[in-house]
């Protein structure tokens, strides 16, 4: 197939890393390495595009532009990845009836309450807009399948379960070695977490976190948190650790993709609460290396681990039920094992993209 691939809320190559941006690029790179040609239509980022008038000549450019594109590569399809409220397809749409080409999403959202906030109103209806046009929708959410299925028809709606590549995130022995070395650990048990210190959710879950961790380390148990990432609010969240967990949190700094297999080799389990979490590719990553998880039963997390299993899920913002999951695996080695097994077992049948993306691609041919 031909293919004109489009991201609109974060183009391929963004420099800021996130869950949104590996799923886009891990898509790309297996359409390519299926022997797909795959053109990158356009790398507009539409974020809040439609309140700031003074990109709209850049939408008209960009469309005349990729117009040309599209001309000179006589694409089967266009593909766009993730548009909502915030960062609407604001070429597909147009492009795709102009030229008569197939037009579908990955990812899409809809969202009803978005129509009735004065900010995100222009966004709910141009999104809109672009959902109802679309041959064919893909959602790797079920929530997000749920809500489109109230205004989109259930034959032109397809589930894709979420998912990374296994062989990129293995346990690896002589890494766990370097990795406990190199954090000074001796015999007491390893918690990994990991997110990007930005002013939001994820240093809100990092700050929730130390300060439930605090309440065991009064209890004297023993364990050494290793925290990867980096951001604005690293200092706040230093010095957060400092004063409640003094001398038991590692910050191992921003750590490569490709080496995070290192990082999570070298623990014992994974907690982060993940508030809202959408999917979170670290509860996929650390599981696919072995570890369990701890996090909060809510958004998208529940749909990537098996409950009791896998994982230990709780009540958002409960300290008692997530302190009492986390003390659970510090006392219990066999659980944890058993459970690391569990994980490593559950990716590779259930996530695997290998397997989850060839329904997608034999559903996509069927528009060429």
């Amino acid at each position: 197939m031909r293919i004109c691939f489009y991201a609109p809320f974060k183009p391929l190559g963004h420099p800021n890393p996130s869950g949104d941006l590996i799923i886009a690029t891990g898509l790309y790179d297996f359409l390519v390495s299926r022997g797909h040609q795959v053109l990158i239509a356009s790398k507009l980022r539409s974020r809040w595009i439609y309140l700031k008038p003074w990109r709209f000549p850049e939408i008209v450019t960009e469309h005349i532009n990729t117009a040309k594109r599209i001309r000179e590569f006589a694409p089967d399809l266009w593909l766009t990845y993730h548009c909502y409220y915030k960062s609407p397809d604001l070429l597909g749409p147009g492009l795709c009836k102009k030229f008569n080409i197939p037009y579908c999403i990955f990812q899409g959202i809809y969202s009803t309450k978005q129509r009735r906030r004065l900010k995100g109103k222009i966004g709910f209806y141009l999104n809109r807009h672009g959902l109802l046009q679309a041959d064919k929708l893909f959602s790797n959410r079920k929530i997000d399948l749920k809500n489109l299925k109230r205004i989109i028809p259930v034959d032109r709606l397809s589930y894709i379960k979420p998912g990374i590549f296994p062989e990129s995130f293995c346990f690896d022995k002589s890494a766990r070695e370097r990795m406990r070395k190199s954090w000074q650990i001796k015999d007491e048990p390893v918690i990994l977490s990991a997110a990007m210190f930005r002013p939001d959710v994820k240093t809100q879950g990092i700050t929730w976190m130390i300060k439930a961790l605090a309440k065991l380390a009064s209890d004297h148990i023993p364990f050494k948190l290793v925290i990867a990432g980096d951001g604005s609010e690293r200092e706040t969240l230093v010095k957060l650790a400092e004063k409640l967990l003094p001398n038991r949190v590692i910050f191992a700094g921003r750590i490569a993709r490709e080496k995070m297999y290192q990082f999570y080799s070298g623990g014992d389990f994974f907690v982060f609460p993940g508030i809202r979490e959408s999917l979170g590719m670290v509860f996929l990553e650390a599981q696919s290396c072995g570890l369990p998880i701890i996090a909060f039963d809510n958004g998208g997390i529940p749909e990537v681990v098996k409950q009791d299993k896998t994982a230990f899920l709780t009540p958002p913002f409960d300290d008692e039920a997530f302190c009492g999951a986390i003390k659970q695996l510090l006392q219990n080695t066999k659980q944890r094992n058993t459970m690391g097994q569990a994980a490593a077992e559950h990716i590779r049948v259930n996530h695997d993209l290998h397997q989850n993306y060839l329904s997608f691609e034999k559903v996509l041919m069927n528009y060429v």
